[in-house]
């Protein structure tokens, strides 16, 4: 189950609880410490950082436990280009970011519509999913969050999955290993404290370079051009577009097999669709101009409405609950909210 063929609230909740079931599970193999061991070796590669065990533990802690105790976000595939174009302008040099900018301490982003990355040396990677977890070091008391990308394995469009697809034509074992997002990139930021000036791109020789284009129609983030690291960007961006009124959190509903699959694997499941927040149209009236234009549709309390008779003595109606607006608006200001006043 994948969000390829999925378009509803439920439909994405469902996928939700079915990939991080199945992502817990490709955590706690060994086969997963292997290959967070052989990222960790070459992203450490010309410094003097090693992979020790107590590294690779926390890492693997940082890295894997999200996907079971994090909070499931899904972004609308309208909010992708949204938070792309946002995580390509953005530059935090210099800026505190606060230990509450993002929704919850730790989660899962879900892309059905990816962001596309290219690296230093030219090859396209999806961003299907990002997680993070707030990650504390021991040894000088700072915090940071550490944000990781993860590419989808069955993204139809990325040329790195049709290269990956090859391998698992040559090596099935592998193909069964592997969960359904691959790690692909990892990025922290720093809490509390200034983000420090990010530094040029290392050079590369162009014949290490091969640039692939990304998928038509679809946004791809250049890692050599932008002032944050990318999926660090897109982390940020996602964590304040999602608080702005542009924007609608709603909580999709989930079907008993999925909880009884939540239940068993022990996930958090309370997923949230965030999706731009839909306006309807002002019609006119044929009784001249309104008062009043409704964008939205809420339920009115009751309440007394207190009036003056023609002989100027005060008296009040009681007018009773109802619905205030179009049919068919979406409710935004909750389930009821006492009548404006004029």
């Amino acid at each position: 189950m994948t969000f390829h063929a999925e378009t509803t609230l439920a439909g994405y909740a469902r996928a939700a609880v079915h990939l991080k079931g199945r992502m817990v599970d490709y955590g706690r193999t060994s086969f997963a410490r292997q290959y967070l061991r052989a990222y960790l070796d070459a992203a450490f590669e010309g410094s003097d950082a090693t992979a020790t065990p107590e590294v690779l533990d926390a890492v693997d802690r940082l890295t894997h436990q999200p996907w079971q105790l994090g909070e499931p976000y899904v972004l609308a595939p309208e909010m992708s280009a949204v938070v792309a174009a946002a995580a390509e302008a953005l530059d935090l040099t210099g800026d505190v970011v606060p230990d509450d900018v993002a929704p919850s301490d730790g989660g899962v982003l879900f892309l059905p519509e990816p962001i596309y990355h290219r690296g230093l040396h030219g090859q396209v990677t999806s961003i299907g999913a990002v997680t993070w977890a707030k990650m504390r070091n021991r040894a000088t008391g700072s915090t940071d969050w550490w944000i990781i990308g993860w590419a989808d394995r069955d993204d139809p469009l990325e040329p790195s999955a049709a290269r990956r697809r090859s391998l698992y034509a040559e090596q099935p074992q592998l193909a069964a290993e592997l969960g359904p997002y691959v790690l692909t990139s990892s990025a922290r930021l720093p809490i509390g404290r200034p983000v420090q000036d990010r530094p040029g791109p290392p050079v590369v020789d162009d014949d290490d370079i091969e640039w692939e284009p990304a998928p038509d129609g679809r946004f791809c983030i250049d890692e050599s051009t932008v002032r944050v690291n990318a999926v660090a960007a897109i982390a940020y961006a996602f964590w304040v577009i999602q608080a702005q009124p542009l924007t609608t959190v709603s909580a999709a509903p989930l079907d008993r097999a999925a909880r009884r699959r939540a239940k068993r694997d022990n996930v958090v499941h309370e997923t949230r669709v965030v999706m731009l927040r839909r306006r309807k149209a002002i019609t006119d009236r044929d009784n001249g101009e309104a008062r009043w234009h409704y964008r939205v549709r809420f339920f009115v309390k009751g309440h007394w409405r207190h009036l003056v008779n023609a002989d100027g003595q005060p008296y009040r109606i009681w007018i009773h609950r109802h619905i205030k607006g179009p049919d068919g608006a979406p409710l935004l200001l909750g389930d009821a909210v006492s009548i404006l006043a004029r």
